[in-house]
């Protein structure tokens, strides 16, 4: 099995066709409970060593928490999240992936998992304003030394920003196709 957490990061950039889809699926607690091909070849993993794990097992570390924070906070009210996300592979390369992550339900209309597609980012979007504002989202969050307070610190600008722009999380990633 795979410690991605001790691999260091190589700074090679993977990318995949804007044709491509990557697909996982979890339970209610983030677990993986199934990942396309895309999924795995990306992650550097397969089948048996991600089903199973928190989906977190590709997280970056240049991912600042409060975009975390706001998909679960936005998961657990039962609605869906687009976002821009960096993760990382197995071997310490990273990926950029615009997700939509939403809850799925049983026939009775429960909520039994979460659903995310992913494709291939807006790659000006990324450098002129996600990459940008992630950096300053971190380095609140890192620079603080409270990780709690620099994550209260971080959601506060996502929301001051939002407020500012009068406009949903949701809206803001789309209104920056422009």
């Amino acid at each position: 099995m795979h410690k991605i957490e001790i691999i260091p990061l190589t700074g090679v950039e993977r990318e995949f066709n804007e044709n491509e889809l990557i697909v996982s699926k979890t339970d209610l607690t983030g677990k993986l409970t199934y990942g396309n091909r895309l999924f795995f070849n990306l992650a550097g993993m397969n089948e048996e060593e991600c089903l199973g794990k928190q989906h977190n097992i590709v997280r970056h570390p240049d991912m600042p928490r409060c975009v975390f924070d706001l998909l679960w906070r936005t998961l657990q009210a039962g609605e869906e999240l687009f976002a821009y996300v960096v993760n990382r592979s197995s071997n310490g390369d990273h990926y950029w992936v615009f997700a939509h992550v939403t809850p799925s339900t049983d026939m009775n209309g429960t909520v039994n998992g979460y659903h995310s597609n992913r494709r291939s980012p807006n790659r000006t979007i990324l450098n002129e304003s996600i990459i940008p504002l992630y950096k300053r989202l971190l380095r609140v969050e890192k620079d603080d030394p409270s990780p709690r307070s620099g994550l209260e610190k971080s959601k506060a600008m996502i929301a001051d920003l939002l407020a500012e722009r009068k406009q949903g999380f949701n809206e803001f990633m789309f209104s920056l196709e422009g």
